[in-house]
């Protein structure tokens, strides 16, 4: 599976978005692209652009590549619905997302692993495809053999209180969650304007 390797905090500078969810991502120090010049290099976007930026947003957040995200529009502009809704419900379905979500990983990109591994179990089957689209009132539970991951328990320690995400559900004892629903697009907490990449792609 192909993966990002180079420096994030330059693409969340070039973006202007913490597409990583390391809190040192969301408080760069410097606020402008990077690049030799400096400051002086910043040039305002065209409209393209604009919507380009947007497109990369959403990609970096969710860790996919170009052709991935090409055939998940592809795929919600088939749907019933508004396209660029239809599109984040549809990654924020992946498994990866939603094992991040419920708190059993840090990042997306430790979830990814976890995932990838095999440290997690759908409705009793073990999945190793961070890609898999989890269908309501599936149940998402760690192996047993898993549940003693530093990085699982730690990552599970940060949840304070009852879980916010009204289509999530989680048993932090024990290390099981369901996805209750697809949520809508108001409880999805990221602040992508999804709009642009329809308006991208239908050009």
């Amino acid at each position: 599976m192909a993966r990002f390797h180079g420096p994030r905090g330059k693409v969340c500078r070039r973006l202007d978005y913490p597409c990583f969810e390391s809190p040192k991502f969301s408080r760069m120090k410097k606020n402008y692209p990077p690049g030799e010049h400096g400051p002086a290099s910043h040039r305002r976007l065209s409209d393209y652009g604009i919507q380009m930026r947007e497109k990369q947003r959403i990609k970096q957040t969710y860790g996919i590549l170009e052709k991935q995200f090409r055939n998940y529009f592809k795929k919600a502009d088939t749907k019933e619905g508004i396209t660029g809704y239809v599109l984040i419900q549809m990654l924020e379905s992946r498994l990866d997302n939603v094992v991040y979500r419920m708190g059993f990983a840090p990042t997306r990109r430790a979830a990814r692993q976890l995932v990838t591994h095999g440290h997690f179990l759908v409705n009793n089957h073990k999945v190793t495809i961070p890609s898999f689209m989890v269908k309501p009132n599936s149940e998402i539970r760690v192996r047993e053999k898993s549940k003693r991951i530093d990085l699982i328990l730690d990552s599970v320690k940060r949840i304070k209180g009852d879980h916010t995400l009204p289509w999530l559900s989680i048993d932090k004892a024990k290390l099981v969650g369901e996805f209750l629903k697809v949520p809508e697009r108001s409880e999805i907490p990221e602040t992508f304007n999804e709009q642009l990449v329809v308006e991208l792609y239908s050009k």
